[in-house]
């Protein structure tokens, strides 16, 4: 039985994935690959057998168990297959229920870190996310729980300590979401005036940041036309934004 690599592919800029990541692509027998590995494609060889896999909201190529069963089945007809995943493997990519997976039916793997967007498309947009004096916590949420779950749920996000936080906020998978997100940040006490970044499509050509405040940033991105995939965040680190950029246009 072969081993199963979870990669993680960076925020899409493939200057951004680890040499370890990038070796893994080369040496692969077969690479599955998700929608948000983008620009790190061009680093798997010609000829290599790749299985697109990727998945949005509206189509699943695979759902996540066949995804799973997939791996397992690979692994028994090869000797390194490599998962790609954008971003980080265990930052909402459901890595830890791939690795659970794979050692609950015997097969051997490995982790390799990579960098999430929840870091990456805020610095390349000139949004320190912790700045001395300003914030000094970063918390990262999804912005899309799964339906099903109740405010009551146990496991559903802690709006009320969410808001009540002193720092940075970033929420990934949110544009969906995001007048359900505000309403229930200004519920629980943040201000409106609170400046918040939506930062579109990070590294590829059509990247933008659009900037508001809670009080009127679903205005501004239905306006903007904002899409998916993008990244939240709020917080006061939002402003320094404006000391620091010498491009307005991005």
């Amino acid at each position: 039985m072969g081993k199963v690599y979870l990669v993680g592919a960076g925020p899409g800029d493939p200057e951004l994935i680890s040499l370890k990541a990038y070796r893994l692509i080369q040496e692969a027998d077969v690479v599955l690959v998700d929608n948000l590995v983008l620009g790190v494609k061009k680093l798997i060889p010609e000829g290599k057998k790749v299985i697109d896999i990727g998945k949005t909201a509206k189509e699943h190529k695979l759902s996540q168990d066949g995804i799973n069963m997939l791996m397992v089945d690979l692994s028994e007809q090869y000797d390194k297959v490599v998962r790609l995943k954008g971003g980080d493997p265990y930052i909402f990519g459901r890595g830890g229920e791939e690795a659970v997976f794979l050692r609950k039916h015997g097969v051997d793997f490995d982790v390799v870190p990579g960098i999430t967007s929840a870091v990456a498309a805020p610095a390349y947009f000139y949004i320190p996310l912790t700045y001395r004096g300003i914030s000094s916590a970063v918390t990262v949420i999804t912005g899309h729980e799964m339906d099903e779950k109740e405010e009551s749920d146990s496991n559903s996000i802690n709006w009320e300590a969410i808001a009540n936080l002193k720092g940075t906020l970033v929420i990934l998978m949110g544009v969906g979401n995001l007048a359900k997100n505000v309403d229930k940040l200004l519920k629980h006490g943040l201000h409106a005036e609170t400046p918040v970044a939506a930062i579109e499509k990070g590294f590829t050509p059509d990247a933008r940041v659009v900037v508001g405040t809670l009080g009127n940033i679903v205005d501004v991105a239905a306006k903007e036309k904002v899409k998916p995939p993008a990244v939240i965040v709020v917080g006061e680190v939002v402003n320094v934004r404006e000391k620091l950029v010498l491009h307005p246009e991005k």
